[in-house]
């Protein structure tokens, strides 16, 4: 696959590694996801105004730059590269995405507030018992005078802590793994009957439980069709599952670029460790890990705009890899640095926590394996 960035997309991607090279090293990381805040509302307010990133996938018409899913794929690498807290996916991939293919009235409200870094968003939508099934839904929307009363659990809400809004799924019909009758809500934080407990988790970043009691929403806050919003969230989440990806390939290029620098410093038997052949090939072999689940990242970025199949299978694809891969490439990476692999004062081991807590969200590639089966061949899953 002969995959070239464009002058622009490069642009964005040299001009972000820049500012994180100068003010995201791992110690200042470190620092702000063991603070009161949990990230850098600095670094989110100069990605809006400074580097202007936060508008790179949103059309022009908007405040954007025109970009897309290749745009979001180009940041969210950086992103990973560096352990960046700030909720990029939930804002930008989740929340900027959802309003902007499924309600241009908000779209128009808020895309601009969006890019401004003015408002951030948590992606409400698991439930404690809705595992990876995108359709279990069981928290209400029930009709009442011109808007809808709103309660249930959302679980693990990334960034939530830290959003001013909330893109919340409720069900204003049927049992709880219809199909139809899912909406989504646009709910400010603050509205009354919100509660979140909040909570950090084990890669470092901030989640909250998301408690929803008689919230009252008036019909306008609504995403789309009532009661048709599946497709719109399926959408979504194959966008946040590319999205994970990329994040994942750069933690994997910094885990096996400190790695390979550690093998030429440390020294066993009077040489480097680097000069074992054996240690050469897992390093290699995590190279090419690597390799392959960005190939993969790339194709599934390129193919966002697909029918809902197509955008699936690939979404899969790369979610599977960099599931994979990440586990692979972070065993390595542990393994050749030893027991100091693993403690707190070394990055590699912060690395690893997060492309296990990526493999984990929207799906592991053993979840994914089998979607991609099930997508592959219709007529087995439907059987």
């Amino acid at each position: 696959m002969d995959f070239q960035f464009s002058e622009e997309q490069s642009m964005l991607r040299d001009t972000l590694a820049r500012y994180l090279a100068d003010h995201y090293d791992f110690e200042a990381r470190r620092a702000a996801a063991q603070s009161a805040a949990g990230w850098r509302p600095d670094c989110w307010h100069a990605f809006a105004r400074d580097l202007g990133i936060l508008g790179a996938a949103f059309p022009e018409h908007l405040g954007g730059l025109g970009g897309g899913a290749v745009e979001h794929m180009v940041v969210m690498e950086q992103l990973g590269r560096h352990l960046v807290l700030e909720p990029y996916l939930g804002t930008m991939v989740l929340g900027g995405g959802a309003l902007l293919h499924g309600s241009p009235e908000l779209a128009a409200q808020w895309i601009p507030a969006i890019i401004g870094g003015e408002a951030t968003v948590g992606w409400a939508h698991a439930e404690p018992a809705s595992r990876y099934c995108r359709h279990a839904v069981q928290a209400s929307a029930t009709r009442q005078g011109d808007g809808y009363r709103l309660s249930g659990h959302k679980h693990a809400v990334a960034g939530a802590p830290f959003a001013s809004h909330l893109l919340v799924s409720a069900r204003s019909s049927g049992t709880r793994r219809d199909q139809r009758g899912i909406s989504l809500f646009w709910i400010a934080r603050d509205t009354p009957g919100v509660t979140l407990r909040d909570y950090p988790t084990f890669d470092g970043q901030r989640a909250a439980e998301v408690l929803l009691d008689n919230v009252q929403v008036p019909a306008s806050q609504r995403i789309g069709a009532e009661g048709e919003a599946l497709a719109l969230i399926e959408q979504l989440c194959d966008h946040a599952m590319v999205a994970l990806a990329a994040e994942a390939n750069g933690a994997m290029a910094r885990m096996l670029a400190d790695t390979i620098d550690y093998a030429r410093q440390r020294k066993q038997f009077g040489v480097p460790i680097g000069t074992f052949q054996v240690l050469q090939h897992r390093m290699a072999d995590m190279y090419m890990q690597l390799e392959q689940s960005v190939a993969l990242t790339q194709v599934a970025a390129m193919q966002a705009a697909s029918a809902a199949p197509v955008r699936a299978q690939a979404a899969c694809a790369a979610k599977i890899q960099a599931g994979q891969a990440g586990a692979f490439v972070g065993q390595g990476a542990v393994q050749i640095h030893g027991g100091m692999g693993v403690t707190e004062e070394l990055a590699v081991g912060h690395y690893f926590k997060r492309v296990t807590a990526i493999d984990l969200q929207f799906g592991s590639a053993e979840h994914h394996l089998r979607r991609y089966a099930d997508l592959l061949y219709p007529a087995r899953a439907a059987a």
